[in-house]
């Protein structure tokens, strides 16, 4: 199962590069302007993702981290949302290759966002943050598409044709 988690916490590191590389070529305009998407625009988008990642990471390592909101902006701009994003997906390739086969169908136990406990295997829990990201990173490839009409490409089976170093890197 190790692996499985593994395969996706590269995925998630690569296709955010993709994502973020394309993301860089917009003029800001476009990039914080209200698209309609849910967290309504790329800026907001990626700010959202980057927070529920830091919210479940934070609940899989101990070093709990609490938004304000969904839509909580941790960065007003593009560069230092990216530097964090990078380090975030370092961190989380790290994580999963810190935990064994025992820690990833174990319990988990944590407090919602709206303060009720709560309780999952610790691989239903990783699902659903992979889940997640996927879900709103194709709204911002989706987003990209409309803006340019070119969004990188960002199947799963297009990163697994790489091989990566041990620091994730593709070779």
């Amino acid at each position: 199962m190790k692996d499985h988690f593994r395969r996706l916490a590269y995925y998630n590191k690569w296709a955010n590069g993709r994502i973020y590389q394309a993301v860089a070529t917009l003029d800001p305009e476009d990039y914080f302007a209200d698209r309609r998407a849910f967290f309504k625009s790329v800026h907001g988008t990626l700010n959202h993702i980057l927070a529920i990642d830091k919210l479940w990471f934070g609940r899989f390592t101990g070093n709990l981290y609490a938004i304000p909101s969904l839509d909580v902006i941790l960065h007003d701009n593009f560069n230092d949302l990216h530097v964090a994003r990078i380090a975030l997906d370092d961190h989380i390739v790290d994580v999963i290759e810190g935990m064994d086969e025992a820690s990833i169908t174990g319990v988990l136990r944590w407090i919602t966002t709206e303060g009720e406990p709560y309780t999952s295997t610790l691989d239903r829990c990783l699902t659903q943050i992979f889940n997640h990201q996927t879900h709103h990173r194709g709204q911002v490839h989706t987003l990209l598409s409309q803006l340019t009409g070119d969004a990188p490409p960002i199947d799963f089976f297009l990163c697994m044709n790489h091989d990566f170093n041990a620091e994730g890197q593709s070779q």
